[in-house]
């Protein structure tokens, strides 16, 4: 286990040393004169196409918008649930113009890589909003109902693949609490993990032998092909249905421990004093009053959860401990 992390974490390394290249993060940008209002990047540790990259998309747009920030650009560092990103993030030390998304993914990330690197170091900067959980099923799958799916499930768990994104991360957790509520050891679920929502989407529509027969992931990795009509949705994982989408909550389809939700925020690298991580909070405080943050916020689904500061750090250090207790009652840890 050791040595795989080790080699995890050397390559890693090397992907950051490209990345920060490529993304223009130099040290003209770090000490005195930067100017987060001049111009900002905001790093989503993930593929395009998943939450993360919406989160940061959806922000470098209200932030333009409305004139908070000059010159946002979005930088995607996929790979390990969001830890190599945070590898990179951890390298910026005190440079005030940058952010990364973080959220639930990231918290498991951090315990199934054995991440040298964890958020207690970075600099809390806001919890924006929750994301919730849907389970589906191509629109011809035999499976109408999540009573449906569980009954085949349960008799043979190695046959129905679960797609997802990566291992240990919420949607790994949503289908490791499913399964035990459902009757099913968590340890013979066949999890396919995925570096982002559009990888998901792709092979959940695919009819190659051996691709996932149910995804699992967050709703505006699917939002698009539900409303076409290509996916179906089984259940949703929030404790009110989701509007203009037919499935049951966890809780009405009788699955009231499948509880994960999916928080979205923002960190800054260590490093920042506390004018800068001041003028951050700010940035964010200015973009989420904004009438393009409100329409993402209305569009995507999310439930706004808006804190900032030594209270999200607060959130950040108790929410890890009960990812890794989760992690740990779920054998996945």
């Amino acid at each position: 286990m050791q040595i795989k992390a080790a080699l995890r974490w050397t390559v890693a390394v090397l992907c950051v040393g490209a990345l920060v290249v490529a993304a223009g993060v130099d040290a003209s940008r770090t000490g005195a004169g930067a100017n987060a209002r001049a111009k900002l990047t905001l790093i989503a540790p993930a593929a395009a196409g998943g939450g993360w990259d919406l989160v940061a998309r959806e922000s470098q747009q209200a932030l333009r918008s409305d004139g908070i920030v000059n010159n946002v650009q979005v930088v995607n560092v996929p790979g390990a649930a969001g830890t190599i990103g945070l590898s990179q993030l951890s390298r910026l030390d005190g440079d005030p113009t940058t952010m990364m998304v973080t959220g639930t993914v990231m918290l498991g990330g951090i315990i199934r890589n054995d991440s040298p690197v964890d958020l207690s170091t970075m600099i809390p900067i806001a919890r924006l909003a929750e994301d919730f959980e849907v389970i589906t099923v191509q629109a011809d799958s035999p499976f109408q109902t999540i009573d449906d799916f569980l009954q085949a499930w349960r008799a043979d768990p190695a046959a129905l693949p679960i797609g997802g994104g990566s291992a240990g991360g919420i949607d790994h957790m949503v289908a490791a609490q499913l399964a035990l509520a459902a009757g099913v050891d968590p340890a013979e679920i066949r999890y396919a993990a995925y570096a982002g929502g559009g990888e998901l989407t792709i092979n959940l529509l695919s009819t190659a032998p051996g691709t996932p027969s149910v995804g699992i992931s967050g709703y505006n990795d699917f939002r698009d092909l539900l409303i076409e009509g290509r996916l179906r949705p089984l259940m949703v994982v929030a404790p009110q249905r989701l509007e203009g989408l037919d499935a049951p909550t966890a809780e009405e389809a009788g699955y009231p421990e499948v509880d994960l939700v999916n928080w979205r925020g923002y960190v800054g690298p260590p490093g920042l004093d506390p004018g800068e991580q001041q003028e951050l909070i700010d940035i964010v405080t200015e973009m989420v009053a904004t009438e393009q943050w409100r329409s993402a916020i209305d569009r995507n689904r999310w439930d706004e959860s808006f804190l900032t500061g030594d209270e999200f750090g607060a959130f950040l250090r108790t929410e890890q401990e009960r990812i890794a207790t989760i992690l740990r009652d779920l054998g996945l840890a």
